[in-house]
């Protein structure tokens, strides 16, 4: 999971930097190429529609920023009460000369599965 929100987050990093650029080449192309563009949309016009477009999306990953963190969070107490939960159950196990059966299938899938999205466990 951790590995999927660093992802995003690099995606959100990159999309940014793709914005400053793609409005620093407009402006040096329309100075460039356009400086009289009579009877078209307004070049200026399209740079503010494009900083809008950024602001927005600056105010999405500014929304986006504390849910990775509160994944994060929660992700490292998850494994945290698991590895307790764990370490009890072996201690009781020791203590009262109990073993557990072996896991079935499916649940040696799913343990599997949980170990893959949280190696700390």
């Amino acid at each position: 999971m951790e590995a999927e929100v660093d992802k995003l987050e690099l995606m959100f990093q990159k999309a940014d930097s793709d914005l400053d650029y793609i409005q620093y080449r407009l402006e040096y192309e329309i100075k460039a190429n356009h400086p009289d563009s009579a009877g078209k949309k307004n070049p200026v016009t399209l740079l503010k529609e494009l900083t809008a477009l950024k602001s927005r999306y600056q105010t999405l990953y500014a929304r986006f920023k504390p849910v990775v963190v509160e994944q994060k969070e929660t992700k490292n107490r998850i494994c945290a009460t698991l590895n307790k939960t764990m370490t009890t159950v072996q201690e009781l196990q020791k203590h009262t000369d109990l073993e557990l059966s072996p896991l079935t299938e499916e649940e040696k899938a799913v343990t599997e599965q949980l170990k893959s999205h949280m190696p700390d466990i």
